[in-house]
């Protein structure tokens, strides 16, 4: 599952003020209100997200105890330590994977080749936003971010982001570029579960493309244009 941050999907667009580049979401004291239906597949899963919805998913076998044996409620509920050893399991060995198993996932040629054709697509991506748009000055950054989180469907968030000269900003996509993005980046062949393997195998779940406009070619820009 992949969201497209731009201002035009969030009700709180100034979540995506940025002072540098690239922008990272996951990890940061930032909340992001995507717009649209209430109780979609995306709104739940940034729910997820939340660190204190998992938390109350790792405690959940402890009232569960404390209905099964009322008698041991007191005990249960002063056992602080259980309950960061539960948090901590849920947390790093449920929905992660150990750094030390993280190697073996994917062999260096394997990563090469996925975060080289993820980068060659990312470029491809950013050239024809800066063909259709006439960008001319100012780093264009294609910006894949993914969740920390193995054993459950990937979600991640997909931005461009641009070194404007007035300021760093994250670009106001159109329906039909968003549409573009996604189409350049992901297929059969290079899925979101692929990369995130191999993010796994190299934690680290954020890649960046950067594109200076001021090397694009003449004629890529037509091709792009044509594209």
């Amino acid at each position: 599952m992949i969201f497209v941050l731009t201002p035009s999907n969030l009700r709180n667009p100034s979540a995506l003020e940025a002072r540098s580049l690239p922008k990272q979401i996951f990890g940061r004291s930032v909340t992001i209100i995507p717009k649209g239906v209430f109780l979609s597949r995306v709104f739940w899963r940034l729910v997820f997200e939340h660190a204190l919805t998992r938390y109350l998913i790792a405690l959940t076998p402890f009232p569960i105890a404390m209905m099964i044996w009322p008698h041991l409620a007191l005990p249960i509920s002063q056992a602080p330590l259980l309950m960061f050893i539960a948090i901590w399991f849920f947390e790093s060995r449920v929905l992660s994977i150990p750094r030390d198993q993280r190697k073996a996932l994917v062999d260096p040629d394997e990563a090469a080749r996925v975060t080289d054709r993820l980068r060659e697509r990312s470029l491809r991506a950013l050239t024809r936003i800066a063909a259709t748009r006439q960008i001319e000055a100012g780093e264009l950054h294609l910006v894949v971010e993914q969740s920390e989180m193995a054993r459950v469907p990937p979600f991640g968030y997909v931005s461009v982001q641009h070194d404007a000269p007035e300021g760093p900003v994250l670009l106001d996509l159109t329906t039909e570029e968003e549409a573009m993005i996604l189409e350049t980046l992901f297929d059969a062949d290079l899925t979101e579960a692929r990369l995130l393997k191999v993010n796994f195998a190299e934690s680290q779940f954020l890649r960046n493309a950067v594109l200076d406009p001021q090397t694009i070619s003449a004629h890529a820009r037509m091709a792009a244009l044509a594209g």
